[in-house]
C-alpha cells in the first residue's frame, strides 16, 4: 500500500548508517541513501518529532549456514556517518541483532514519547530494516518504509522485501512523498 498518511507523533528510525556498513558494496549507492535519510532526519527534528539513530555492534549468537560478514569490527566501524548530524535530542540505539527493538528498550522509548507510527530507512533492506519493521508492526506501530532511502547488498533481495514483504507490514513511499505528508500535516 502506498503511503497515505502520517500520525501526529511519528518517529524516524534510521538503521545502521554507520561507517563500516556504508562502506560495503550495495545494490544502490549508499551516498544517496545517506543523503535522503539525512534530509528526513533534519525535517523530523525541525518538526520536533523523534529521530532514532541505530547502529549495530554485534551479531546474534545463533548458528547459521552463512558465516557472518565481519567477526571483529575495526575501529570506527560502528560510528554513525557524520552526514546524519547526530543531535543531543536524537535517541541512539545500539543493537546486537538485526532488529532494533530486541533488548534495546526502543519500544518503551517510543511509547513514552507517544509515538504511534515509525518511518524506517537504512541498510540493509532485508536485515536491519525488515527486521525492525516486522518488530514495529508486531508491537502495534503503524509502519512506513521510505524505499528510496534504503538499500541492500543484493538487489533481488531488496526488491523482494519492497514488493512482497513491506506491503504486509505497513506502507511504502519515497522520501519526497513522506516529506510532502509531513508538510501537509504541519506537525
Amino acid at each position: 500500500m502506498a503511503v497515505t498518511s502520517l500520525d501526529p507523533i511519528t518517529a524516524l528510525v534510521v538503521i545502521d548508517l554507520q561507517k563500516g556498513i556504508v562502506a560495503m558494496p550495495t545494490a544502490h549507492p549508499t551516498g544517496e541513501i545517506v543523503k535522503r535519510a539525512s534530509v528526513l532526519a533534519n525535517v523530523f527534528r525541525r518538526r520536533k518529532l523523534p529521530v532514532v539513530l541505530v547502529n549495530v555492534s554485534a551479531g546474534a549468537p545463533g548458528r547459521t549456514e552463512q558465516a557472518p560478514r565481519v567477526r571483529e569490527f575495526p575501529a570506527g566501524w560502528t560510528d554513525l556517518v557524520p552526514e546524519l548530524n547526530q543531535q543531543p535530542e536524537d535517541h541512539l540505539v545500539t543493537k546486537r541483532t538485526w532488529g532494533a527493538f530486541t533488548g534495546t528498550g526502543l519500544e518503551e522509548y517510543l511509547k513514552k514519547k507517544g509515538v504511534t507510527q515509525v518511518v524506517i530507512v537504512g541498510v540493509a533492506t532485508t536485515a536491519g530494516v525488515e527486521s525492525t519493521g516486522r518488530q514495529a508492526h508486531e508491537f502495534g506501530f503503524n509502519v512506513t518504509f521510505a524505499v528510496d532511502a534504503m538499500t541492500d547488498m543484493n538487489l533481488d533481495a531488496h526488491t523482494n522485501s519492497i514488493l512482497r514483504i513491506f506491503p504486509r507490514l505497513g506502507e511504502t513511499g519515497t522520501t519526497q512523498e513522506i516529506l510532502s505528508l509531513l508538510d501537509s500535516n504541519q506537525v
